[in-house]
């Protein structure tokens, strides 16, 4: 495909976030008479959802401690649920099972998703909690849990076949999406704003230009010459100088290879999504070792497109330089990242902490590429921000894949329409010290 001299957007990007922006962008145009999808070029250096999109767990839900990003959640499953077949998306529902020093923060969640009449049930208490989930599955132990919250809506989708649905979408509204193309740098007038992309098959003009590129935005933060540190006021207004803009964590992922029926509920249906964070020591299924006696976490789900039971637990950060991630032709969500053994242990044996019927399956640990590595913010919540006055950021520190409805969002304001879900994910944030509230959750995004 030519790729084009000008557009009047560019959006850089082909996964979840730049796909959905596309579309809907496209979509409010037509509907307002101000342009069409033909305005609109998406730009990739492999293809449609080669990066983290392509790679997710596929997890759709709304259990987060933070009201901005309950709020930010529910109108995202709604865009989940405007079309789960172009979607692939299954909304069997998500179950978060705490122990104690979670309780209060589980509530809080429960009380605020029926404020803004998002469906769920919340149990309380260590007997009625086991009781509720044997009603799931007749095999569940998972000892010291005292609350479960159940979203009845949420579930999970199929990452790669979800990002083409939303490719088919944006290239119904004339869309063009170019493939194979890296972008290079930004050529910027005296004021700072983009006039162009620069590419490896040349200039881009755009009046206007969207990144949303996952993992690897640090690398387009340096092409745009924004700090690669800056000033964080905590909670209590003092400042802290000097704090990385972006630090990495490695995801830790994997699937068993067994039938997916194998988590079949006990009348055969198919179950929710299943988290668990748990306070009680860690011990090996094979050997009886400790693994941990700190605070865990992990989630689990049968999954027909990953082709087993699918999941993961609380990831950990690691050293990744900017110099490597700028050179590293697949970034830092490359599909050739594996788990280590370490992880399948854990995992496996967490599992069987929660279902008898999982004890003893380490053996069916599949060792193939998963899980990778997650660009967070100084906070571990996303940015959706104007800099340079004509470019969108949308850096969404991990949470992406499932907040499949921001791009409808980032596509009102570009037409100069606020939105006010989006405002408490600002830049400004940090120096304001209008922080997210952070919870008792071994996961960072929690």
């Amino acid at each position: 495909m030519p790729v084009p001299n000008q557009a009047r957007f560019v959006i850089v990007g082909a996964g979840i976030h730049g796909l959905s922006t596309a579309w809907h962008l496209a979509s409010k145009l037509r509907a307002s008479g101000q342009g069409s999808g033909a305005d609109i070029v998406v730009v990739d250096k492999s293809h449609i959802g080669a990066g983290a999109s392509g790679i997710a767990c596929g997890v759709v839900r709304n259990n987060y401690f933070q009201p901005a990003m309950r709020e930010l959640m529910a109108h995202s499953v709604g865009i989940w649920e405007s079309d789960p077949g172009a979607f692939h998306y299954h909304p069997v529902g998500y179950l978060q099972i705490s122990p104690e020093v979670m309780r209060e923060d589980v509530a809080s969640i429960a009380e605020q998703q029926e404020a803004i009449g998002y469906e769920s049930v919340f149990i309380e208490g260590e007997h009625a909690s086991k009781q509720y989930m044997r009603g799931l599955f007749d095999d569940w132990e998972a000892p010291g849990t005292t609350s479960v919250l159940h979203e009845k809506r949420g579930g999970y989708a199929h990452n790669s076949a979800s990002v083409r649905g939303l490719a088919q979408k944006a290239e119904a509204e004339g869309v063009q999406i170019i493939t194979g193309i890296s972008v290079t740098g930004f050529d910027r007038d005296n004021a700072g704003a983009i006039k162009a992309v620069e590419t490896d098959q040349g200039k881009i003009a755009a009046d206007y230009v969207v990144i949303a590129v996952g993992p690897w935005v640090e690398r387009f933060w340096q092409m745009l010459s924004l700090p690669p540190a800056i000033t964080v006021r905590d909670a209590s207004g003092v400042d802290h100088p000097d704090v990385p803009m972006w630090t990495y964590w490695s995801l830790q992922e994997g699937t068993l290879g067994l039938d997916p029926t194998f988590q079949s509920k006990n009348d055969g249906g198919m179950p929710p999504v299943v988290h668990v964070d748990s306070d009680e020591p860690l011990y090996s299924a094979e050997d009886g070792s400790l693994i941990t006696d700190e605070m865990w976490g992990i989630y689990y789900k049968p999954d027909v497109h990953f082709g087993g039971i699918q999941g993961g637990a609380s990831p950990f950060p690691v050293d990744r330089p900017a110099a490597e991630v700028a050179v590293d032709p697949y970034g830092p969500a490359s599909p050739d990242f594996v788990v280590g053994e370490s992880f399948a242990h854990m995992w496996t044996s967490a599992l069987g902490f929660c279902q008898k019927r999982f004890r003893g399956t380490l053996t069916h640990f599949r060792r193939e590429p998963s899980g990778g590595i997650g660009c967070f913010t100084p906070d571990n919540f996303p940015i959706f921000d104007v800099v340079h006055d004509n470019c969108y950021v949308i850096a969404d520190s991990n949470h992406g894949y499932k907040m499949i409805g921001v791009g409808a969002l980032v596509a009102d304001e570009i037409m100069g329409h606020p939105q006010s879900l989006l405002a408490p994910f600002r830049l400004g944030r940090y120096a304001t010290g209008d922080l997210h509230p952070t919870s008792n959750s071994p996961f960072p995004w929690s």
